[in-house]
């Protein structure tokens, strides 16, 4: 993949139209992770956060996340998924706007309000986004643990990633989170 796929991403940003969701999907995560050589495909990659498709739309937020300052025109548009219907899409939103500091600032209570939302997976990455920008509030590890026992998988998963990204407040937790080593579903074994 790498440098080898840059040639062929004109190819790729195509498939953003393509009458298969899962193209379309595809497509958004492949220019996700291909840096400075997507930057000239990001408008298009934008236009699929108003896509018909779940997926499609929680993967076009992915992608621009993981793009810099190229993606900061689009950053408005982002910001309109996290009252997406969908709850992949609206935790999707809250991860790509935790990636991009201060840039993001003026939506930090957009995603302050989706720490109350109904679906605990975005609850979990509005509170993952807030800690990227410095707003973690006490508690934080606690809160993130009791994360580990609720019936969503991706949840879970979650949940053992940022509780390992939080050094020595996680220490209390590292029990809970090894606990989740014989968890029924193998993405968060992993």
């Amino acid at each position: 993949h790498g440098e080898a796929a840059v040639p062929h991403l004109g190819a790729v940003a195509k498939c953003l139209s393509d009458n298969d969701s899962d193209v379309r999907a595809a497509a958004c995560g492949a220019l996700g992770k291909h840096g400075e050589a997507a930057v000239p495909h990001l408008g298009a990659v934008a236009k699929c956060l108003s896509d018909n498709d779940n997926d499609v739309r929680a993967a076009a937020c992915g992608a621009l996340g993981k793009h810099g300052e190229a993606a900061v025109p689009h950053l408005g548009a982002v910001a309109k998924c996290l009252s997406d219907n969908d709850s992949d899409v609206r935790a999707a939103a809250c991860g790509a706007l935790g990636k991009h500091g201060e840039a993001a600032e003026q939506y930090l209570d957009a995603i302050a309000d989706c720490v109350n939302d109904t679906e605990p997976i975005v609850q979990l990455a509005a509170r993952v986004a807030l800690r990227k920008h410095g707003k973690v509030g006490v508690g934080y590890a606690e809160v993130v643990a009791q994360y580990l026992e609720l019936k969503n998988w991706q949840t879970r998963r979650a949940a053992c990633q940022e509780i390992g990204d939080l050094g020595q407040a996680a220490v209390p937790h590292l029990g809970a989170v090894a606990g989740r080593l014989s968890d029924g579903d193998e993405d968060v074994r992993a």
